[in-house]
């Protein structure tokens, strides 16, 4: 009978050298972490609940369901680098209002779709670090750093945009104000102000 292996996932650990890099890039958050990380696929897990099927690996026959949280992996690359930016808690709402907003009904039971509250933050997916068709590309201190320094600047421009097109929807608004206005006092004056009209030859 020939022998099986069976390869749950594969996992690695953050070089050091692009640990370090990120870090000086893009700083460190409220609770003194990073910023900036890079995680391997198999390793970045996530909450996710509701109702699973358990099935038996040899037959698919369904062994049960049950309902509960689980952590899963987050990204479908699970054989890829990945590049994550952490994002405060205030911006996921309040407790109340994340509950409110995840949770499912499964056979009668409430349960968090997205876990817990995230109280520290959360890092957000940013950057699949692979080649043009999909290939694998190894990653590196100064990929990682090059990724931040982009992404940062991205936001920057996004800050930069976004004032502009305020200002300019401000002076569109102005001078839309004042040809009506104008069109306004305009039509209000009979012509010429009642002076007769004398074209001259």
């Amino acid at each position: 009978m020939p022998t099986r292996i069976l390869i749950l996932r594969e996992t690695h650990d953050t070089p050091e050298a692009v640990a370090r890099r990120l870090l000086l890039t893009g700083g460190v958050n409220r609770f003194g972490a990073a910023n900036y990380r890079a995680v391997w696929g198999w390793n970045r897990l996530a909450w996710i609940g509701g109702k699973f099927e358990e099935r038996d690996p040899e037959t698919g026959t369904l062994l049960r369901e049950v309902v509960e949280l689980r952590r899963e992996p987050k990204y479908p690359a699970v054989n890829r680098w990945h590049i994550e930016r952490w994002v405060a808690p205030e911006v996921y709402g309040s407790p109340r209002a994340w509950y409110a907003q995840t949770a499912e009904i499964a056979d009668g039971r409430s349960v968090a779709a997205l876990g817990p509250y995230p109280s520290r933050g959360e890092y957000e997916h940013c950057f699949t670090l692979q080649g043009p068709r999909g290939e694998f590309v190894q990653l590196t201190a100064t990929a990682a750093e090059r990724i931040a320094r982009a992404i940062e600047w991205s936001r920057g421009q996004a800050r930069i945009l976004r004032r502009a097109a305020l200002y300019e929807r401000e002076r569109r608004e102005d001078r839309e104000y004042g040809e009506w206005a104008y069109d306004l006092l305009d039509d209000a004056a009979p012509a010429f102000h009642k002076q007769p009209f004398v074209t001259v030859l």
